[in-house]
């Protein structure tokens, strides 16, 4: 039996299965996370899935017009290029089997468990280990490596009366592909990264689209193009050009970040671009006053569209510059008083990313939810521990999000964290979990806050989905995704506490393996 291999006698005999690892979620860091503990020799895990299939954020979101608005070649893994991406920003369909591929090449199907919905996840202080409840089942397991993404529970506004709306109703993330929306009056309610994709896709079909605008976005153009076959061809025979074309984008965006993070006011040349692309698709002055924002641009995501402005110029689009706030009957009012009839409501108003619900079901070692630990906003070490969770990390944890550059490079540095924080676990030897010193967790975030002040998304003048309740920024990066890598390289032992279990047989057969490897 190897260090990997815990599944002590106690588990077997409650009749309970034990893992040393269980992802949570089969997005991007899911599987990366189970492709990396492949890598590093571990195969005692299991990947906990919801649905019933891979893709996470791309196997829900599939919703008319969706797309990346980060280039193919580097919205993927470095370990797993794709030389056949068919355009330059691909769209779901493209992405999703992406991850099928990747779930398939590095056989990650055997750990694979769907319809395996995680209700609760308590840690048991006394046997070191957490004890998870799913839909289909307990079991156990030494370390809890959460990947739900910040990105998968839709947020939906209370809006007064809506349980009386005669018509269709549903989130962009939950979108109804029986429902016909054809010839229809569709109410269209936020204007984010969804919905700038889903106008240009339902003005064509539908009857009449009213967008409710509660704060207009910057958009640039979403240079977008099929990449032809000859071109696939030399990234087929010749990997290194493909590698090349990763690095050149990566390159650019990282010379960008010091615009958004240290000089804000360097990105007034974009703002002006930005405004000269909206000037040549929208004639009328009243509503291109509409869609002008009073804020500097990136201190919201900026957003990549061709066709959004065009769309918005047609005689069957109606632009709201309010939110909506009461519905009656068929009747959506919003909140400079218009009143406009609808058929269907679409939104395109986010997800819970401030206030993960994962965090109301994970209870740590004092029976405190880690909701409640993040009360006051979330906090974590390096992006992955939470102090009170032993054992417990996080991919796309706090302050880790990008503004301007692909989540990818994010992922797989914390895949490097987790990667030896897994390795620490075996030297240490034994049972044995890390949790972070809250000491460490408050000098990392505060560290992180001290160099938010001067970035876009603090002094840019605007409310953004970046920020919790307490007006903090919890969710993005303020440097680059090099500083981070070098960050998360390695775990620091200093900034943990080393709890250990009683000693047990088990233990000592291992210890005694080990030795005998070594010699």
């Amino acid at each position: 039996m190897t260090g990997q291999e815990r599944a002590h006698d106690e588990h077997a005999a409650e009749g309970v299965r034990h893992v040393r690892v269980a992802v949570v979620g089969s997005g991007f860091a899911g599987l990366g996370a189970a492709v990396r503990l492949r890598r590093e020799g571990i195969t005692d895990f299991v990947v906990l899935e919801r649905a019933g299939s891979v893709g996470g954020t791309w196997r829900d979101n599939s919703y008319p017009g969706c797309a990346c608005d980060v280039p193919s070649h580097l919205y993927s893994f470095s370990f797993a290029p794709n030389p056949d991406w068919p355009r330059t920003f691909s769209g779901q369909e493209h992405i999703r089997a992406y991850l099928e591929h990747v779930a398939d090449v590095f056989r990650l199907r055997p750990h694979l468990r769907f319809n395996s919905e995680v209700k609760r996840m308590a840690w048991d202080g006394e046997r070191l280990r957490w004890e998870i409840e799913t839909s289909s089942g307990n079991l156990t397991a030494d370390v809890v490596v959460s990947a739900t993404g910040p990105l998968s529970e839709p947020r939906m506004p209370d809006i007064p009366g809506l349980d009386t709306f005669p018509g269709a109703v549903f989130h962009s993330a939950r979108w109804d592909h029986d429902y016909d929306l054809r010839g229809k009056r569709v109410a269209v309610v936020g204007t984010g990264a969804s919905a700038i994709q889903i106008v240009p896709e339902l003005q064509p079909r539908v009857s009449r689209l009213t967008l409710f605008q509660r704060t207009p976005p910057w958009v640039l153009p979403r240079v977008d193009r099929a990449i032809s076959g000859v071109e696939r061809l030399l990234h087929r025979q010749l990997p290194f050009t493909a590698k090349a074309r990763r690095g050149l984008l990566w390159g650019i965006r990282e010379l960008q970040v010091q615009a958004f993070t240290k000089h804000p006011g360097e990105l007034g040349l974009v703002e002006q671009f930005a405004r000269l692309n909206m000037a040549r698709a929208i004639k009328d002055p009243a509503l291109r006053a509409k869609l002008t924002p009073d804020y500097r641009i990136g201190c919201k995501r900026i957003l990549l569209s061709s066709d959004y402005y065009p769309a918005l110029a047609r005689p069957n689009v109606d632009v709201v510059a309010s939110g909506l706030t009461e519905i009656q009957g068929s009747t959506v009012i919003a909140a400079d008083g218009s009143r406009t009839e609808a058929d269907a409501i679409v939104f395109g108003t986010g997800f819970h990313v401030t206030d993960l619900p994962i965090a109301e079901r994970v209870v740590g070692a004092d029976g405190r939810a880690l909701a409640e630990a993040w009360a006051t906003g979330m906090k974590s070490l390096r992006g992955a521990s939470a102090a009170g969770f032993p054992n417990w990390m996080s991919i796309i944890g706090p302050n880790t999000g990008l503004g301007n550059s692909s989540m990818i490079l994010m992922i797989e540095s914390q895949l490097n964290y987790m990667a030896d924080y897994l390795r620490q676990l075996d030297v240490l030897g034994g049972r044995v979990a890390l949790d972070a010193r809250p000491s460490a967790v408050s000098a990392w975030s505060d560290k992180v806050q001290e160099r938010m002040k001067r970035t876009v998304w603090s002094t840019g003048g605007c409310t953004s989905w970046y920020l919790d309740a307490n007006g903090r920024n919890t969710t993005i990066w303020p440097g680059t995704t090099t500083e981070f890598r070098s960050a998360t390289r390695r775990v620091n032992l200093g900034e943990y506490e080393v709890l250990r279990g009683p000693w047990t047989r088990t233990d000592d057969i291992q210890g005694e393996q080990k030795v005998e490897a070594g010699a």
